[in-house]
């Protein structure tokens, strides 16, 4: 059973889905601690972009009976606020609302867990803060984003051009008239049945008299204003102290399996293959959590 709750950071407020019963006193003081004191490491979720936290549903009952897990949704996500509408959605912002999470469930051991975008916050968060990070798994996501420094310029535009582009829009965003409508609309983009994609999508919509609405921010369609490049990528992971797991699809990402993918820039990592494409984690939930569970013992507070 997952918990429903609320963690109030600095600037935002985030919805979060627990493993254990939160204790209400340490929330209302910006803190998240297990009611019962059964001592288990905890595994922070962290999903990917346009999705929120129930797209590790189906891991949630396998890893429980090892893990204390946390799942949130990302600021602008699922039940979580949006940022301000003056203020859009940048990666490095990311990194800081997970070390407002991290620090809300300091002194426990944590690893962390995030597909896609929630992967690469979580790298670049355990470059930053090695000591903090007992275990990274990795699922379709590897290193930082980076470009070539060239790009600057180009890329500026092109981020100030988007954010340009949905200020002269008018229209309002078109609804959809039934929740099976919305249901098919991301079976359809992910390439999923409808199985898999049920609790995210529950999570992912509203609705109103006029039908069915997404809830999502639409600032997080706007193009990124910099990127950081090769160098500072590396220099990110080179920091990384923990072992890392990179799961990915066999039908996913090519690039992630590549000799130039950045596996090679951690000090400890593995990758291994499931069945599946970018979601794989929906598409072979059993598959891993075993391999999740096979090797926790190489993670420095579970030995």
């Amino acid at each position: 059973m997952m918990h429903e709750c609320r963690l109030h950071l600095a600037e935002t407020e985030l919805a979060v889905l627990a493993s254990f019963q939160p204790c209400r006193g340490a929330l209302q003081a910006g803190r998240l601690k297990a009611l019962d004191s059964e001592n288990r490491p905890i595994l922070l979720c962290l999903h990917g972009w346009h999705d929120n936290a129930a797209s590790f549903t189906p891991l949630f009952e396998p890893l429980s009976q090892v893990f204390h897990l946390v799942a949130i949704d990302w600021p602008g996500h699922g039940l979580s606020a949006h940022r301000d509408p003056d203020n859009y959605y940048y990666f490095m912002d990311y990194v800081d609302t997970l070390a407002q999470v991290m620090q809300a469930i300091s002194g426990e051991s944590v690893m962390l867990m995030g597909h896609s975008l929630g992967a690469l916050v979580a790298a670049a968060y355990a470059g930053a803060y090695p000591e903090a990070v007992s275990g990274l798994i990795l699922i379709e996501g590897l290193v930082p984003l980076y470009e070539n420094a060239a790009l600057a310029a180009d890329r500026l535009r092109s981020g100030i051009d988007s954010r340009m582009k949905r200020r002269q829009r008018q229209k309002p965003a078109l609804k959809m008239d039934s929740f099976q409508a919305a249901l098919s609309v991301r079976c359809r983009v992910n390439g999923l049945t409808s199985e898999q994609l049920l609790p995210l999508v529950q999570r992912a919509i509203y609705q109103d008299g006029e039908g069915w609405s997404w809830r999502h921010d639409d600032k997080l369609r706007c193009d990124s204003l910099i990127r950081l490049t090769e160098a500072q990528s590396k220099a990110l992971v080179a920091s990384i102290e923990c072992p890392v797991l990179s799961i990915v699809g066999d039908k996913g990402f090519a690039h992630l399996k590549a000799p130039e993918s950045g596996l090679s820039w951690f000090a400890s990592a593995d990758q291994i293959v499931v069945p599946g494409g970018h979601h794989c984690h929906l598409e072979s939930p059993q598959k891993v959590c075993d391999q999740i569970l096979l090797l926790t013992s190489k993670f420095k507070q579970l030995v």
